[in-house]
């Protein structure tokens, strides 16, 4: 029997506790974050790289897209028209950012607001600090940052597809009305007619890109070429998110009736970067491969003259 739509009234919270309690989506989040670690823990463990870099990694790239994708949010999306046009100058502005009035609102996560790509954007400061002041303490490995985002992408990969799971249990981010087989009910988001589940849409692309990007890593040379893996994922990813925008519903009023919403123009510039590191990847030399343990791994300090 194939089913006209599906219901889907799934409580957001796994385990009560009082007024609140754990919740899927904040589950997911700590499940795919640990998963990343894990992935790049064994990708360093294979180049023989220090034992503390994986923790460091951690701590630098969890911090990162978090708060990236905290003020991604913020800054992006949380703009409200005024009731009266203000003027300043000669200048017009109708809309209002609550965030740049009252800055303390930032820190209230729970209140909800994340943005992917302000998380990218978050991955990718990240990665140059942590390469900065703790990476390139030691030269005989030849990091870079983006040779920290190739091997992270790989895990993030995992982490997207739980996030993206925890908006579905959170019945947040789906598509306009559709007639297919699968479309989803929301009811708790006080939906009456089936709806594109493209949180759904979002994990398959994301499994996609893991396909991909796995055997990349594990049995190619693609590890050896500096942002190939990276810029290949931001295709994957960004071409696709692109794409199904035009079948989500705004998530805020100020994008309605524009051609483009808010996700697709943040989308340009990671698929333009993508192109950029893949045609860059194939334009430069291989890497070297750090085959076997060097002979010390303290720190190698240039002398400063």
């Amino acid at each position: 029997m194939i089913l006209d739509f599906i219901t889907w009234n799934v409580d957001p919270i796994l385990i009560h506790i009082g007024d609140g309690g754990i919740r899927w989506y904040g589950l997911c989040w700590a499940i795919g974050l640990y998963i990343c670690w894990a992935v790049d823990a064994k990708m360093y463990k294979r180049e023989n790289c220090p034992a503390e870099w994986a923790d460091q990694m951690f701590f630098w790239m969890a911090a990162g897209v978090i708060i990236g994708a905290r003020l991604g949010h913020c800054w992006f999306y949380e703009w409200h028209q005024y009731g009266q046009p203000w003027h300043l100058f000669g200048w017009e502005f109708t809309y209002r950012n609550p965030y740049i009035e009252n800055p303390m609102r930032l820190l209230k996560i729970w209140e909800g607001g994340l943005s992917s790509h302000g998380g990218g954007i978050g991955l990718i400061i990240a990665a140059i600090l942590l390469n900065k002041y703790k990476f390139s303490r030691y030269p005989q490995f030849g990091t870079s940052w983006l040779w920290i985002l190739d091997r992270l992408c790989v895990g993030v990969c995992f982490t997207a597809m739980l996030i993206r799971f925890g908006n579905l249990m959170n019945s947040e981010i789906y598509g306009g009305p559709t007639d297919l087989p699968w479309g989803f009910i929301f009811v708790r988001d006080g939906q009456t007619v089936p709806c594109h589940p493209t949180q759904i849409y979002e994990i398959l692309y994301c499994f996609v890109a893991l396909l991909v990007t796995w055997p990349m890593y594990w049995y190619t040379d693609a590890r050896r070429r500096e942002g190939l893996l990276l810029g290949v994922f931001f295709e994957i990813v960004f071409v696709t998110r692109f794409c199904l925008e035009f079948i989500k519903n705004d998530q805020e009023a100020f994008e309605a009736g524009h051609v483009l919403n808010m996700g697709q123009w943040l989308s340009i510039p990671f698929i333009a970067l993508g192109i950029f590191l893949i045609i860059r990847a194939y334009m430069r030399p291989l890497s070297p491969v750090v085959d076997k343990q060097p002979k010390s791994l303290e720190p190698k300090y240039q002398d400063v003259k």
